[in-house]
């Protein structure tokens, strides 16, 4: 059976040789003999060897499944790469001279050789259960939640009890003597994912970031070779989470663990697609290897209390806790997406300060923001504190929407279940592409436009979904996945498959993802562009999105299919996962033409009213000239955004002189009217630019427009309650005199003040009170009261683990709306945790936080929560193909 792997003598005689011709790098023992007295056999690969167990130690297990023959394949190569390559390869140098590799090809050697040579299939060792059957599937082996099975005839049977096989007792018995392991890499096929290690709680933990980091760093690695991008993805919470794993039991030991789901198929064609995985994993590993002594006791201690300080439109000030040294410094990673790499590319600060304020951001953007310290002699990390997320605040101008559909707008049409397609929808998942179950598959989710107002300008739009698994896309490299904008007029009944098939597309929604691509655990974007947001104006009070993927199959494969998150259902996400549609948009502006309440012409000696006039006096002096306007034509202070601003004045004539005499105009502040005041003003700021006397030759109509600080000024005024005075000045290049120039300051060519403004509320509201919680029907539920004003919309409501959530985006959202109550449907009643409820307007502007502190300690036993699902429910998980992986 595919000769091109590698058999598991080979692999031993392999590790034999190198082990002798390189005695200094690798070392070679059995920790323990099989069912079938075949030797599990380690590496430990460092620079002097001789000293491995005392540096920090990153362990690789591979083909603990017998079918998944790319953890052995991949150790071999890799174990090669570094005997070619450790000598000249900086990276690989420096990472096996600071840390060491262990490395386990094949934790299932009796299985994987009887996948090799009789059924390729196979899953478990090789044990006689002593009923007829054989194996138990390892990787349920371990005593992490471990659950008796009664079927030992399952692929997944777990055994008669934890650790009840020679293999994982080896593997138990090695990882407790050697503390030194700080990452753990167990390498399985197939997903093309990354399955960070839990803790059976549906919490995040504080290791969180770095798993989530650690992956998304790997992926980086392998995005250089393929530009394939594998998803980060911890697996359901958490009735449906792989209980007696390896990956947790190593977790539970204090070690970073994640499962490494490669390729797209258990075997796939070796000389095409493993000869990529193994390619596209060896850097991947390098890193990997590099980061166990930044997980050790070397390390500096992890960052604390990383938190928001303020937030603003562009602008976003962070702060921390850590002792003062000398020999510590902070870098600071920002990223506009989730599990996103912390590397050179999104490196934006390195300081030895406790805060941090970045700069030139986008408004209303989303951002995600890591922190470690690093030692500055070593170079050695921290672990990374929990990841900060937030949003910009919107420019003055702007407001935004986030649209989700209603639980009947969203679902999956199927060819074959053409009776159950309804059922489909508002019900754990969407599976779209195609497969021999369901024949072709189309997703749909219409939203609701109704809370869009008319006659606006969308600026910014972006729909997104979250792709949940990607087991079933088991061809490499094949289809893609579109989202189509459909007609909704045209569109009778959106539960008929054969109708949504046929609607024609308006419109292709920004770009396609091809399959290597589309990955889940990470959020898909798709961002509109200028062409597509202006269909949102055409679309009425609907938008309907068709999304495709592959309709057919190439000769020999039965799936190409992708499962994405709908928020609804008992397996589905929450309101956390729902996809969304994220609006920006600005309204038309309204203009106020204001008239001056007072002219004067300022001379040194005397002051003359209801003229308007500027320049030099016979003695060279300043005459300055001065406007007034009044606020009793503008709006109401909260709701009033200036969005442009200018002053129009017409010159009634030109100065003869040769010179360059120049005339500006300043927004002023005054308190008397006298030629003493008006020359010692306080200047706020220049409005537009001087005007020179040949200008005045050239036309007599003059604009003088107002910059953003200018405009800030005025709406600082206008809170103030204060007119708004411009003074008049002309400047020359040398002594002037009898240089005076007449502005018109009646009839139509009089000065004006043109104010274009929008109505729009400037301040957030009250925020919400009498927070308060107490447990219903063991979920946690939170209490407040909001406040009472008319422009109030809602009340957010956000979760965070390890400090009170500054943002309303800076955690698990549980709830939007206008109740006064809400239950954390999946949260861990039993973990402590904060949360924050924010009230908000139409804007939205979102208040200050009413944090609380939930202090309950106890865990929750997992047991208990199975034995409240029903069983129908219990039933659909089979139903939902709800498996992750092959882990």
């Amino acid at each position: 059976m595919k000769i091109q792997y590698t058999s598991y003598q080979e692999t031993i005689s392999f590790l034999k040789q190198a082990m002798s011709e390189h005695p200094n790098l690798i070392r070679l023992q059995s920790i323990g003999d099989t069912w079938e007295k075949r030797p599990i056999m380690l590496a430990t690969i460092s620079n002097d060897v001789v000293y491995a167990d005392e540096k920090p130690g990153l362990l690789y297990t591979g083909t603990i499944h017998a079918r998944e023959w790319i953890g052995n394949e991949l150790a071999i190569n890799f174990i090669k790469y570094i005997i070619d390559n450790y000598r000249f390869n900086p990276k690989l140098m420096s990472a096996l001279t600071r840390n060491t590799f262990y490395i386990v090809p094949c934790l299932n050697p009796d299985g994987f050789e009887y996948s090799r040579n009789h059924f390729s299939f196979w899953r478990k060792n090789r044990r006689d259960n002593g009923d007829g059957t054989f194996g138990v599937d390892l990787n349920r082996n371990f005593d992490s939640k471990f659950r008796k099975g009664s079927d030992s005839n399952l692929s997944t049977y777990g055994g008669p009890h934890a650790f009840s096989e020679p293999e994982t007792c080896a593997i138990r018995d090695f990882v407790n003597l050697h503390a030194n392991i700080t990452i753990s890499l167990d390498y399985h096929s197939q997903g093309n994912v990354f399955f960070p290690a839990h803790k059976f709680n549906h919490e995040v933990e504080i290791e969180g970031t770095d798993l989530n980091i650690l992956c998304a760093n790997m992926n980086n690695e392998i995005k250089k070779v393929t530009g394939r991008q594998y998803g980060i993805h911890r697996g359901k919470p958490p009735a449906n989470l792989i209980r007696g794993s390896g990956r947790e039991y190593y977790y539970s030991k204090g070690i970073l663990a994640t499962v490494v789901e490669v390729g797209t198929r258990n075997i796939p064609d070796h000389m095409q697609d493993m000869s990529q995985s193994i390619d596209e994993n060896i850097p991947a590993l390098i890193y990997a290897l590099s980061e166990a002594i930044n997980y050790s006791a070397l390390a500096p201690k992890r960052v604390e209390g990383f938190t928001i300080k303020e937030i603003g439109s562009d602008t976003v000030t962070l702060e921390w806790l850590y002792p003062i040294k000398d020999d510590l410094y902070f870098e600071i990673y920002r990223s506009e997406t989730n599990k996103n790499m912390c590397n050179e590319q999104t490196l934006v600060a390195i300081t030895k300060s406790s805060y941090f304020k970045d700069v030139q951001l986008k408004t209303g953007q989303s951002y995600f923001y890591n922190i470690r310290a690093v030692d500055k002699v070593t170079k050695v990390k921290s672990p990374f504190s929990p990841e900060l997320r937030l949003k910009t605040l919107l420019a003055n101008d702007e407001f935004s929407l986030t649209l989700y559909p209603a639980k009947q707008d969203v679902g999956y049409l199927a060819e074959n279940y053409i009776i159950k397609n309804k059922e489909h929808f508002g019900y754990n998942s969407m599976f779209i592409g195609i497969n021999k179950n369901r024949g072709k598959s189309y997703g749909l989710i219409r939203f609701n436009l109704n809370n869009l107002p008319e006659q606006v300008q969308i600026t910014s739009a972006q729909f997104s979904l979250y792709p949940m698994n990607r087991v079933n896309a088991k061809i490499e490299k094949y289809g893609q996945w579109s989202i189509d904008i459909l007609d909704a007029s045209k569109i009778t009944d959106i539960y008929d498959f054969n109708e949504i098939e046929q609607a024609d597309s308006i419109f292709t929604l920004g770009q396609t993802i091809e399959s290597d691509k589309m990955t889940q655990g990470i959020w898909s974007k798709w961002q509109f562009n200028g062409v597509e947001r202006s269909l949102l104006h055409t679309c009425g009070k609907e938008l309907l999105l068709r999304i495709k993927g592959p309709i057919s199959l190439p000769l020999g494969n039965d799936s190409q299919m992708m499962q994405f998150d709908i928020g609804y259902g008992p397996f589905g996400s929450g309101l956390h996962y729902r996809p969304y549609l994220d609006l920006i948009y600005t309204q038309e502006s309204k203009c106020i033409e204001m008239l001056p309440a007072a002219l004067n012409v300022i001379y040194p000696e005397y002051i003359k009213s209801n003229k308007l006039a500027c320049g030099f006096n016979e003695k060279g002096e300043v005459v300055y000239g001065q406007m007034a306007f009044a606020l009793d034509v503008l709006p109401k202070v909260d709701t009033t955004v200036i969005t442009h601003a200018y002053l129009l004045l017409h010159n009634k004539n030109h100065l003869t002189s040769a010179k360059d005499i120049r005339f500006t105009i300043e927004l002023v502040e005054l308190k008397d009217l006298d030629y003493k005041s008006v020359k010692q003003r306080d200047k706020i700021e220049y409005i537009g630019y001087e005007v020179s006397n040949e200008q005045l030759k050239e036309k007599s109509q003059h604009h003088f427009i107002f910059d953003s600080y200018s405009r800030q000024a005025l709406e600082r005024l206008h809170n103030e309650n204060k007119p708004f005075y411009f003074i008049m000045r002309a400047t020359a290049e040398s002594q002037a005199s009898n240089a005076l120039v007449d502005w018109h300051c009646d009839n139509a060519l009089q000065a004006k003040l043109i104010i274009n403004y929008i109505e729009r509320r400037k301040y957030a509201l009250d925020a919400p009170k009498d927070i308060n919680i107490e447990i219903e029907n063991k979920q946690v539920k939170l209490s407040w009261k909001n406040p009472e004003h008319s422009d109030f919309v809602g009340s957010f409501v956000v979760r965070n683990r390890f400090h009170p959530p500054k943002s309303p985006f800076d955690g698990v959202k549980i709830y939007g709306g206008k109740d006064e109550y809400t239950f954390d449907n999946f949260g861990n009643a039993h973990i402590p945790k904060y949360y924050s409820v924010f009230s908000y307007d139409n804007v939205p502007n979102y208040s200050a936080p009413a944090a609380i502190y939930y202090a309950k300690t106890q865990t929750i036993l997992l047991d208990e929560l199975n034995d409240d699902l029903p069983c129908e429910l219990q039933y659909e998980l089979e139903d939902e193909d709800m498996n992750l992986g092959d882990d």
